[in-house]
């Protein structure tokens, strides 16, 4: 690898979960991520520290739990990182770093106050993400000075629509086996699926672009995704399905080729690691740990033998906590709630009427606990089975002492559930206001100027301040 520091571009994508053919996903066509995942590091047990967006990117680009950085629900119910918090854009420009934005992020009501010099959040959409991406780097990509670019898709957040996504025949693309196979099902999915592959031909296009400028002899390329897919018992579960994320890493040239990483890996741990790449110290405060041994090719020891996993405030107060082996999976909930609470998104999906509506109304048992090597779509609840006790108690043991050492506290269940009634009486009364035709749910739009932000759309090229007032 060259001497000069390496640069970092790191491109995410919204709810995909795993849902790619290099993952296995049926009907898929995703080209470029799969040559991708060929030419690099396909992480293969990865997971989200929680199972909605911005807790889980909050920790992505802090290192740290959600409950720790302060960003334990959606940034437009009102929720942000804590003062002080400091950020992989923060800490690499203080390295000397240049720091660049351009499209999604879901971290802050205030883009610019993420740490980033320059911001370009006015379209997130992945083709404008892209050409502003291809653009900065032929214009500044080249200079000596190391960079970190994110290029934040909106795709794959819903709505898939057909006017935008070519969507598949529904009868050639395969169901997950954690979905029913009904029409409906399969149409949504089809929508997934077209989006998909809109967004992997622009991801070909910025790869495409690095080559040109010569810049992959010296840059790390990222791709990931926030959480599981926006379908039932996936998004917003601490299940696999709900956690478990595509995570694909391409060194510079003359790195490490075809290399299936099945370690365990927490979003905590991607800014120790690239830190660690790029030959920066790792901030004290971080939770995460470094796996860059293993990805520059020396280390054969697990980093990880567990990792834990979180979800306070969606759309509603739905307090659980989780404790993930490579054998086991064990869930705490502490709350009464029905076995699935659907997140807006979800419950208004065409998946959604395929849904046995018994999972929105029976309760949820209080400790869950499933066999991986026998059920890894997590089904058969063995915490009451006398022959898993022993398993059970160690991994309560475990989740509880992470629990006091990372100073995790939730409220009661009525002052949670208050606060969410407030946040969501608040985007209610927001949504009598919006324009007919735009989408209810901030989340859901994917231009700048119509996702309730209060910081400037553009800061670095030109500055256009945008005061819309939203939650946060």
């Amino acid at each position: 690898m060259a001497d000069a520091p390496a640069n970092v571009i790191f491109i995410h994508w919204h709810d995909l979960g795993r849902h790619l053919s290099c993952y296995g996903a049926q009907g898929v066509v995703s080209p470029t991520l799969d040559r991708m995942a060929e030419e690099g590091i396909r992480l293969t047990d990865a997971h989200a520290t929680a199972p909605l967006c911005s807790p889980a990117r909050g920790s992505l680009f802090t290192g740290q739990y959600p409950h720790r950085n302060g960003l334990i629900g959606l940034a437009h119910h009102g929720f942000g990182y804590r003062e002080g918090t400091r950020t992989l854009p923060s800490l690499l420009g203080a390295a000397g770093y240049r720091t660049v934005l351009i499209g999604m992020q879901h971290e802050s009501t205030d883009p610019t106050s993420l740490g980033f010099d320059t911001v370009d959040v006015s379209d997130s959409r992945c083709d404008y993400v892209t050409d502003e991406a291809i653009s900065w780097l032929t214009r500044e990509g080249v200079d000596d000075q190391p960079f970190f670019l994110t290029a934040g898709f909106f795709e794959t957040h819903r709505p898939y629509p057909d006017d935008e996504y070519d969507h598949p025949d529904p009868t050639t693309i395969g169901v997950p086996d954690f979905l029913p196979d009904t029409p409906d099902v399969r149409a949504d999915l089809a929508g997934l699926h077209g989006s998909i592959t809109k967004a992997d031909a622009a991801v070909g296009r910025l790869l495409d672009a690095v080559a040109r400028a010569g810049l992959d002899a010296n840059t790390w390329i990222v791709f990931a995704t926030d959480h599981g897919v926006a379908f039932p018992r996936a998004k917003s579960t601490l299940y696999a399905e709900g956690t478990g994320i595509a995570m694909i890493i391409r060194p510079p040239n003359g790195g490490p080729t075809g290399l299936v990483y099945d370690g365990l890996f927490s979003g905590v741990d991607l800014a120790p690691t690239l830190l660690d790449l790029l030959g920066q110290p790792i901030p004290d405060e971080a939770d995460g740990v470094s796996h860059a041994g293993a990805f520059r090719g020396s280390g054969d020891s697990p980093v990880r033998d567990e990792l834990f996993t979180e979800k306070t405030y969606h759309d509603a107060f739905d307090p659980i906590r989780a404790v993930r082996t490579k054998d086991f999976s064990y869930i705490e909930n502490y709350a009464p709630r029905p076995e699935l609470v659907l997140p807006l998104d979800i419950a208004d999906s065409s998946s959604a009427r395929s849904l046995d509506p018994r999972a929105t109304i029976v309760p949820r048992a209080r400790h869950e606990l499933y066999d991986l090597r026998f059920d890894p779509r997590e089904r058969n609840n063995l915490a009451g089975d006398p022959l898993y006790t022993e398993i059970a108690a160690g991994l309560a043991g475990r989740l509880a002492r992470w629990r006091s050492e990372t100073g995790d506290e939730l409220p009661e269940d009525a002052v949670g559930t208050a606060v969410a009634e407030r946040f969501m009486r608040a985007w209610a009364n927001r949504s009598k206001t919006i324009d007919p035709g735009e989408e209810a749910l901030p989340s859901r739009r994917p231009l700048g100027a119509r996702r309730e932000l209060a910081g400037g759309l553009t800061v670095g090229r030109t500055t256009e301040s945008h005061t819309d007032s939203g939650a946060g």
